[in-house]
């Protein structure tokens, strides 16, 4: 049996997606590419009024992932208004500012993770008893280059690299439920929250030298990848973690070699 094309217009005609994060430049581009697939999407974001609003294709709903309340209610949403479930996505994520290990505030570290870690269980603990009801689904947690090579932000990539540990729990637990996850480790993506950094053209030209592709990542290429995920061209991949980075991990001598 062949399957549907990722990017078909119906390639998840019938299917419903919750995206967390889902306001931010990310989490809109991923919602973006859910829809134009055909897929009905549940935009959740801390960010959004308290009255949850309909939409043609979706609902937008107001939660703060760390709240087993607030998270609950998402998901009773989600039920009552479209009775399912089959796309997670967990984007949501919050970073810190850049303090050194042993400087780190405990109640900083502790809220970065009650976000990126906590807040991802526990959104995959309200929807995925709607999963379990069909035998099929797809959890895909938005990761970061910063779980495999530190950054100065300490507790940011040790909830990430946490988050790619879930993720691999999760494919093994639910796997025989029909359920997969997979993460999505996106590299330097310019977004409206990192502009900052690029509208200094030094900085820009600076940055984009270290990438074998020579730019940097925009969101619709996270979306592209998550699409394909939620996808039934997908469904044999399960408990990875997909860098996307145009190659800039993978250039570290070449990049020393630059700077000579």
């Amino acid at each position: 049996m062949s399957a549907t094309p990722a990017f078909d217009k119906d390639a998840l005609r019938g299917r419903v997606a919750v995206v967390t994060g889902a306001s931010g430049g990310l989490g809109l581009a991923i919602c973006q590419r859910l829809r134009s697939a055909g897929a009905r999407v549940v935009q959740a974001d801390i960010s959004y009024p308290a009255a949850p609003e309909d939409t043609d294709d979706g609902l937008t709903v107001r939660c703060d992932i760390g709240d087993p309340d607030s998270v609950t209610e998402m998901a009773h949403l989600t039920r009552s208004r479209f009775g399912r479930c089959d796309v997670l996505v967990n984007n949501a994520a919050i970073s810190s500012p850049p303090i050194g290990l042993e400087d780190i505030p405990v109640d900083t570290w502790d809220k970065v993770f009650r976000v990126n870690l906590r807040g991802a269980l526990l959104c995959a603990q309200a929807v995925v008893p709607m999963m379990f009801g069909e035998q099929a689904g797809s959890i895909i947690n938005v990761a970061s280059i910063a779980a495999r090579s530190p950054t100065r932000f300490g507790a940011y990539g040790a909830t990430k690299a946490a988050i790619r540990a879930l993720t691999h729990q999760m494919a093994v637990e639910w796997g025989p439920r029909g359920i997969r996850a997979n993460s999505v480790s996106p590299g330097m993506i310019r977004t409206p929250l990192s502009e900052v950094h690029y509208r200094d053209e030094s900085t820009l030209k600076k940055r984009t030298s270290r990438i074998p592709m020579r730019r940097l990542g925009l969101p619709l290429d996270i979306g592209d990848l998550v699409c394909f995920l939620a996808s039934d061209a997908s469904t044999y991949i399960n408990g990875q973690d997909i860098v996307v980075d145009g190659g800039f991990l993978k250039a570290s001598l070449s990049n020393l070699y630059q700077s000579e």
